[in-house]
């Protein structure tokens, strides 16, 4: 059974700097994309990046590009999500999630494309 535990999520001022984590575990595929997604009050959850272990691809929803870095720590099997300049919009439960197998630039933003869902984690951006 894959687990998924994100942390680092908490109250940051407008334009500082925070990092997520996600920690997975129990998967067995070769191949898996963990993404990242967000969850605004009143809002539905929208994709904002991924780290595909196919060549280490990865992918950013357009408002993050620049702003959000995803990447990995292999050994310990944790996927992390760099968030600079941040801005009160940001402000959302962030979630992390998992395909086995293959994802694309037509795929990786698809909710229903993941399997396995963490239980997210707190992102406050405000002075």
């Amino acid at each position: 059974q894959v687990q998924l535990v994100e942390s680092g999520g908490g109250l940051v001022q407008p334009g500082g700097s925070l990092r997520l984590s996600c920690a997975a575990s129990g998967f067995t595929s070769d191949y898996y994309a963990i993404a990242w997604f967000r969850q605004a009050p009143g809002k539905e959850r929208e994709a904002v990046s991924c780290f595909s272990n196919f060549r280490g691809a990865t992918y950013y929803a357009d408002s993050m590009k620049g702003r959000f870095t995803v990447s990995r720590d292999n050994a310990k099997n944790t996927i992390y999500l760099q968030m600079n300049s941040l801005k009160p919009e940001d402000t959302a439960v962030y979630y992390c999630a998992f395909h086995t197998g293959f994802v694309d630039g037509s795929s990786w933003y698809r909710r229903l494309w993941y399997e396995h869902w963490g239980q997210g984690t707190q992102v406050t951006v405000s002075s």
